[in-house]
């Protein structure tokens, strides 16, 4: 009997629950019916086979009397998650756990059989043991699959997100954030996941106390999200460029943090935030000078790289909070796509005090001659003062410079840059 057939009754009548019952066992016997006899072999006469095919016949039935029990066990565990008590669909979802590690094929059989709608409910529950067990069970679920997460997302799974993070136990944070990175991929397919609760959600995890096998869970989501340039806006807001700022001085999960920020970083809000955050460019800075930590150098540089383009205000904080030392440490002794950049930004800082210098910069009061005795005196004077600093900074650069590069042996080497480099050979 088709919906249309069915006789005029409620939702909460015995006629229509009676109804949907039939339909969804039946739904359940066609499926499994169909996954037993794909697997049967015809058996031919008896009399003709060897001995040695009996075994094999033997084994054949063993194998499907196995795969009777599974499909019972699987039937069994369907019908408590759909209409068993709590105590049942927590059984329930303890077994759809273990079937979903087998296979893919299995995990999308589940997913149609209507599990996924059912294990997001139980994730709003208050139980911590039944939610917890709903976690684990879609964490399952998702693996491999795009259609499981976008039918978890469209089943409601961020409003179930917990609202109280005290609550949540070390192992349950990790349960969580495990499962929100699998969901998280979806971005890469412009699917929507910008929703603020999902964002406040994985900060609060990022505040807390939480251990750095977790935090890194929730890097990486912040970091799929920040892949599509819509959801800067909402990152944004939600105020994820401070935490990252804060994150990428912890070098055990700064890489993760420095790249999210350098895909931030490119749009105007993400740029306008880090413009405008206390934190830089210190702590940027202060980055750079991480030897052990080529990629985060990098990083740490080409955020830089952007902030510095084309403005002079952040060229002055940087300057002013001792980059171009930093910036030449980099250039000599990090990785070569540091040492790339890092050049690049000595090349604007060097172009930038040229047009200081330059004869017509800076304001120009009356007409007198740029030949006059007071110019040239003035010039002179300048020069002279302008190559003593240089000589002074760049000596005692060098001097460090020297000392951490003893283990690498290119300490004559860097002693004759000290002795022959002039204002002129300057990179910056």
């Amino acid at each position: 009997m088709s919906p249309s057939q069915a006789p005029n009754m409620s939702a909460s009548s015995p006629w229509f629950i009676a109804y949907t019952k039939l339909r969804f066992f039946t739904r359940i016997r066609r499926f499994l019916k169909l996954k037993t006899s794909s697997k049967r072999f015809g058996t031919s006469d008896r009399f003709d086979r060897p001995r040695i095919i009996d075994t094999d016949k033997e084994d054949q039935d063993m194998d499907r009397e196995s795969e009777d029990a599974g499909s019972v066990v699987l039937q069994t565990s369907v019908k408590r998650l759909h209409f068993g008590s709590c105590e049942e669909k927590e059984v329930a979802a303890k077994e759809i756990k273990r079937l979903a590690k087998e296979d893919l094929k299995m995990r999308k059989s589940l997913a149609e059989l209507g599990v996924v709608p059912t294990l997001v409910a139980m994730v709003g529950s208050e139980v911590v043991d039944r939610r917890s067990l709903a976690v684990q069970a879609l964490i399952e679920l998702a693996s491999g699959s795009y259609t499981n997460k976008a039918l978890m997302v469209e089943s409601g799974i961020i409003s179930k997100l917990p609202n109280n993070f005290d609550v949540l136990d070390e192992s349950t944070r990790n349960e969580f954030a495990l499962l929100l990175l699998s969901i998280s991929s979806l971005a890469n397919s412009q699917f929507p996941l910008n929703s603020s609760k999902f964002i406040l959600f994985v900060l609060g995890i990022l505040d807390s106390d939480s251990s750095i096998e977790t935090r890194e869970l929730c890097l990486g989501t912040l970091y799929n999200l920040s892949t599509l340039l819509d959801n800067a806006g909402s990152l944004v807001t939600n105020g994820v460029v401070h935490t990252l700022l804060g994150l990428s001085s912890v070098k055990e999960i700064s890489e993760k943090a420095l790249a999210t920020l350098g895909n931030l970083v490119v749009t105007l809000q993400g740029k306008k935030a880090l413009e405008n955050n206390p934190m830089v460019p210190e702590s940027l800075i202060e980055i750079m000078t991480w030897e052990d930590k080529p990629k985060c150098q990098e990083f740490s540089a080409y955020i830089l790289m952007i902030l510095a383009h084309q403005s002079s205000a952040q060229r002055a904080k940087m300057a002013k909070a001792g980059i171009v030392p930093v910036l030449l440490e980099v250039a000599l002794l990090s990785s070569p796509l540091a040492q790339k950049r890092a050049l690049r930004l000595l090349q604007w800082f060097k172009d930038e005090r040229r047009t200081r210098m330059g004869p017509h910069s800076g304001p120009q009061t009356g007409r007198m001659s740029i030949g006059s005795p007071l110019n040239q005196r003035d010039a002179a004077d300048g020069k002279k003062m302008m190559k003593n600093m240089v000589k002074e900074s760049l000596h005692k650069n060098m001097q460090t410079i020297t000392r951490r590069a003893n283990a690498a042996g290119d300490c004559s080497k860097l002693k004759a840059l000290v002795i022959s480099s002039s204002s002129k050979s300057l990179p910056y």
